[in-house]
């Protein structure tokens, strides 16, 4: 079982002055679901190297018992410094894909063509496709083979924008990830702010926020266990 991870190479907020990245919790929670379950993992983004840390992932409240153990793991935290360039990869060679949030994807993976084309393919192929938190903004511009959005008429879910506001960037990010996916056509819908929820429909796995990183990738790994005859 081979499940590649996509991280954001983003590390500036817009025009704030402050760093954004990737969520701490939404890769490490779905690295030790997928590590645990016996998967072999490749991690990439668009430049390669070390991703940016969303600081903010990084504070003592953010903390959890994921992100505690990649603290304590230094070949996770070696693997994570070297991600391989996302351009190189050949989605032949994965059983599935996984995009962990942060700001970050929303201004670099969202518009990435190489991250585009790699969705594209997976899906199409009915491997497993999933986003969380803001992770679900990487969609913005992936086709379905009909040429309408991905996205257009299924089950998805995403941050939301009473999240967003209360993390006071609405005005800051290029685009809010629930007004795209219903914009998109998609049949976006949502939990509680800040509580687990996670929607799939066919190969594509959607969650809200970094609570829904962990229960996002049991259903991938779900979605891969065999079939019973």
């Amino acid at each position: 079982m081979k499940i590649l991870m996509v991280l954001t190479s983003h590390d500036q907020l817009g025009d704030t002055g402050k760093k954004t990245g990737f969520w701490l919790e939404e890769f490490a929670a779905p690295y030790y679901v997928f590590k645990d379950a016996g998967a072999d993992i490749t991690l990439a983004s668009p430049q390669g190297g070390q991703p940016p840390l969303d600081p903010k992932s990084d504070a003592p409240d953010a903390q959890t018992d994921a992100t505690r153990r990649f603290k304590d793991d230094s070949q996770a935290q070696q693997a994570l410094a070297h991600t391989v360039q996302l351009a190189g990869l050949k989605d032949a060679d994965f059983d599935a894909v996984f995009y962990p949030g942060g700001h970050g994807p929303l201004w670099d993976l969202a518009e990435d063509r190489d991250s585009i084309g790699l969705i594209e393919r997976m899906f199409a192929a009915g491997k497993p496709v999933a986003a969380v938190c803001h992770a679900p903004g990487v969609l913005r511009h992936v086709k379905a083979a009909s040429g309408a959005p991905l996205v257009e008429g299924k089950k998805v879910a995403g941050f939301t924008n009473t999240e967003e506001a209360a993390a006071q960037l609405t005005d800051v990010v290029p685009f809010l990830v629930e007004d795209m996916l219903r914009d998109n056509g998609g049949n976006y819908s949502k939990g509680a702010d800040w509580q687990s929820y996670v929607v799939t429909d066919a190969n594509l796995i959607t969650g809200q926020n970094p609570a829904s990183s962990e229960a996002a990738a049991h259903e991938l790994l779900r979605q891969l266990a065999p079939q019973p005859a």
